[in-house]
């Protein structure tokens, strides 16, 4: 870490950041005047690097990227053909600038002392050590600012994954020690006092939400409901992570991970190397890297389960209705749902039951009643005598998955193998289509705190705001949102669709289920993850392993509609037995 900076440097410095941050909402708070539409023959070129003078002292700097986007152009992954890097909106400086100075009071010797106490550590063991004085909630908070002051503002290991931070974060965590010093006794969740960070598309209180998208960018809300259950609990909220603009549903072909506000997420297993998954592309990468205890991600059809696969950590996709998406930015109320992310399944259990809660303004919410600790760890041999589905197709092409199915049943689960159902999924892309061309302009109306910020009202709205400056606002263009509207599907063929693709779902996993009589189905990172999507069933992905790349591979676990404790059982018998996950070199 660099030396703390002279006191007359650092104030001229938040002089100058108060000053461009007053600057920047003045400029944003305008109604943007009307333009012509962009030419709709070629992607618009992306805005070229900002120039960027060295700021003595400054915590970061832009750098040259053109090197990085031409070793991509011939990427065999077209999607990592890159057009940029860097966001050209985001100045890091603003994001790190203001906790500077609490980071540095973290001595390296102590960040090195806290680390195999930290890092591969489950919460209960975090716990286990602040309980016995080991270090505080304050400590862990400042540890993993630390981590990500490191990481993210090196340009040589930045993931571009931390966009937002919790100003008060400290002082929150000193009150979590103030509190267990004054009733050690008291029986408190687990997630207390632990740091959490949210994907940027789940409104919170103090922090813009803005889906990556800059006709967000000065979106203030207050939280969601999902927020306000982890706050409750004592969690500690972070920060906010990059994404997939729009949850990727905004343009197609187009980088997972990329977000005009963000920039390009990268995965630590391979910067620019292997793709982040998305669209809770941030979620994965802060896990993978080691900057917090747990985030929450959201996925529509697959954007939990990819990332978390694709970066090695554990990932649930609940079924829609146990957690709430009121204030969360939508695309599709059919199929929408929030999810803990974690390194572990033990991790991912407890931070699943700090989100639950039911939520009378979602109308997808039931109530869920597992009983206390229902997410603590199953006998060892919980994983003996379960009937475990397994895909024909993946049996034969992937050596990997072949071998832990094998281990499997060497545990003593009965593994059984089938055919790939038939099944269509005609009209997926009008199901989002006009879930979101009804849903977004909803969310625009009743969430936002600063109408004259944000000035979006709808779908159609964003689309023309994009068009007055393309190459800054949508350098990949965004066919998915104008597909939007283009969609002429009557209210009437939609539910005629949407009954299709739900029946369609629930047709895939259950022929097999009623056929073989089993417990859950494994699958490949989001490889079946639109049919578990339309189905409502949940899944889980845990580390599996890596390719000869070094690329990770995620084993998912895909149960009926109502069983996630089932569905963790299974996870949590399988991680002991197979014990896959190595931190990413060069973030130990």
């Amino acid at each position: 870490m660099k030396t703390l900076l002279p006191s007359r440097i650092l104030g001229i410095l938040l002089v100058l950041l108060s000053f461009s941050a007053c600057k920047q909402f003045s400029r944003n708070s305008e109604t943007a005047p009307v333009e012509e539409a962009a030419p709709e023959s070629a992607l618009p070129e992306a805005k070229p690097e900002v120039e960027f003078e060295a700021v003595e002292g400054a915590l970061w700097n832009r750098y040259d990227e053109t090197e990085e986007i031409a070793a991509n152009a011939d990427h065999p992954v077209e999607r990592m053909r890159y057009k940029l890097i860097q966001s050209r909106v985001l100045d890091k400086n603003e994001v790190f600038l203001p906790l500077y100075p609490e980071v540095q009071k973290l001595a390296e010797a102590e960040y090195e002392r806290l680390k195999p106490m930290v890092l591969g550590k489950t919460i209960p063991e975090v716990q286990e050590a602040i309980q016995s004085n080991a270090f505080s909630y304050e400590d862990l908070t400042r540890f993993f600012l630390y981590r990500i002051y490191k990481y993210e503002l090196d340009n040589a290991t930045t993931l571009n994954t931390v966009i937002a931070l919790n100003l008060d974060v400290i002082e929150e965590a000193k009150r979590r020690d103030s509190a267990l010093k004054a009733d050690p006794g008291t029986s408190r969740h687990p997630v207390f006092g632990m740091p959490v960070l949210l994907k940027d598309n789940i409104n919170t209180e103090g922090m813009r939400t803005t889906a990556g998208a800059i006709a967000l960018q000065d979106n203030k809300t207050g939280d969601a409901y999902i927020v306000k259950q982890l706050r409750e609990k004592g969690a500690l909220i972070l920060g906010k992570v990059n994404l997939s603009e729009w949850a990727y549903y905004m343009c197609s072909g187009c980088p997972v991970g990329y977000s005009a506000i963000g920039g390009q997420t990268l995965n630590p297993y391979g910067r620019r190397t292997f793709e982040t998954g998305g669209s809770s592309s941030g979620s994965g990468t802060a896990m993978a890297a080691g900057y917090a205890m747990g985030a929450v991600g959201t996925e529509t059809s697959g954007s939990i389960l990819s990332p978390s696969s694709q970066n090695s950590i554990v990932g649930l996709k609940p079924k829609v209705g146990m957690l709430s998406r009121n204030g969360i930015v939508p695309i599709s109320g059919t199929l929408d749902t929030p999810g803990p992310m974690a390194r572990t399944v033990t991790d991912a259990a407890i931070l699943m039951d700090a989100l639950l809660g039911y939520d009378v303004l979602d109308p997808a919410a039931f109530n869920v009643n597992w009983g206390d600790n229902w997410y603590e760890k199953p006998t060892p041999n919980a994983i003996g005598g379960l009937r475990l589905g397994v895909f024909k197709s993946l049996m034969d092409s992937d050596s990997l998955y072949r071998q832990t199915a094998i281990n499997l049943k060497n545990a003593g689960a009965r593994i059984i193998e089938f055919k790939d159902p038939e099944v269509e999924q005609e009209g997926f892309l009008t199901l989002l289509n006009l879930d979101m061309k009804s849903a977004l302009p909803e969310y625009l109306s009743t969430q936002i705190l600063d109408t004259l910020a944000v000035t979006v009202r709808s779908v159609e709205d964003v689309v023309a705001f994009n068009q007055q400056d393309p190459g800054l606002r949508m350098p990949y263009g965004q066919e998915r949102l104008e597909g939007i509207l283009a969609d002429e599907t009557s209210d009437e063929e939609f539910l005629k669709i949407r009954k299709g693709l739900l029946d369609g779902g629930r047709q895939f996993f259950d022929e097999p289920w009623e056929a073989h009589q089993l417990d859950g189905i494994l699958s490949i990172n989001n490889r079946h993850a639109g049919f578990a999507a339309t189905a409502q069933n949940p899944a889980i992905t845990v580390p599996m392993g890596y390719r000869e790349s070094g690329e990770p591979v995620g084993l998912t676990i895909i149960v009926r509609g109502f069983q996630v404790p089932l569905a963790f059982q299974i996870a949590y018998a399988y991680e002991a037995l197979q014990p896959a996950r190595k931190a990413p070199e060069g973030y130990e």
